[in-house]
């Protein structure tokens, strides 16, 4: 008897949302960087397990919007939500409860979906600490079940995989069971070359950078990808660029060593930087670079 369950997984941004999923899942279909906001548009993972297959929504953080991009975001992981047969709230086991965590059990208690609570990054704090956080959230709601976890070394991670079995329904699967993502391959690299900018741009440069995937030819011992990345700013370019090109091309070396390894073949990238100004701020601008509802 197959079974299939949709699982919403939540929470401020940078918790650990993407590194938890990418952890279930043994590849990285997420990207992550210490930066908040990295994920902008709600990804699929799939967890096929003999008869049973999980399906993973990573989201946005849910923050205070400040601009079009922004307010897209968190419509997305709200609606993510309401797409759910059950939510994980991730959290930092070190922070207090806030009204992001507050909002997220209002909609599991309003509409009576099953939620349960990870608790994130136990390795840096001591055991009265992870104590108090559980009590905390303890009194607040009645979990499905609480389990404290450290996505990154998966310290957790299958008994928070095993809490979420009863959530599953009777049904055919929804995807192949060697499917891992909803993502194209297009949009994979697009994701990979953003991640690798966020990790070596300062500041709030990053927020402002989308990467739109002009060419992907795969011929067979070599995929060539000309991407086009763009920020807000003419000054920004000059820093993605660097002096004599610099940045840019570590950028693309640090982009096409992970695409290589996932495409199990030889990458050429080429890599262009153009100004686009303001575009977070406009429909028609977030929309252009796949940030739609559609």
């Amino acid at each position: 008897m197959k079974r299939t369950g949709f699982i919403a997984i939540v929470g401020r941004p940078n918790v650990g949302k993407s590194t938890l999923l990418n952890t279930m899942l043994g590849e990285k279909v997420a990207i992550v960087s210490s930066k908040p906001q990295t994920t902008r548009n709600r990804i699929i993972g799939i967890h096929t397990k003999g008869e049973d297959q999980f399906v993973f929504l990573d989201t946005p953080g849910i923050f205070r919007p400040k601009n079009t991009l922004g307010t897209f975001m968190v419509k997305t992981a709200n609606s993510s939500m309401q797409d759910a047969d059950a939510i994980i709230l991730v959290t930092d086991t070190g922070k207090p409860v806030s009204e992001v965590e507050k909002n997220v059990i209002s909609y599991a208690k309003r509409t009576e979906t099953p939620c349960v609570l990870a608790l994130n990054k136990i390795d840096l704090y001591r055991r009265e600490q992870i104590a108090e956080t559980i009590a905390a959230y303890a009194a607040l709601h009645d979990f499905s079940a609480v389990v404290p976890i450290c996505a990154k070394n998966g310290k957790g991670v299958e008994a928070l995989l095993d809490e979420c079995e009863p959530f599953l329904q009777e049904s055919e699967f929804f995807f192949p069971e060697d499917m891992v993502t909803d993502q194209s391959e297009r949009q994979v690299a697009a994701e990979v070359i953003r991640e690798k900018l966020l990790r070596t741009l300062n500041k709030e440069i990053p927020h402002g950078v989308a990467v739109a995937i002009e060419s992907f030819k795969d011929e067979g011992s070599l995929i060539s990808i000309r991407a086009e990345i763009f920020c807000e700013k003419a000054s920004h370019k000059g820093i993605i660029v660097g002096k004599g090109g610099e940045e840019l091309k570590r950028v693309g070396s640090y982009a096409r060593a992970d695409l290589e390894a996932l495409f199990g073949t030889k990458v050429y990238l080429d890599l262009w930087v153009k100004v686009k100004e303001n575009w977070r701020d406009s429909q028609r601008g977030i929309t252009d670079f796949g940030y739609s509802e559609e």
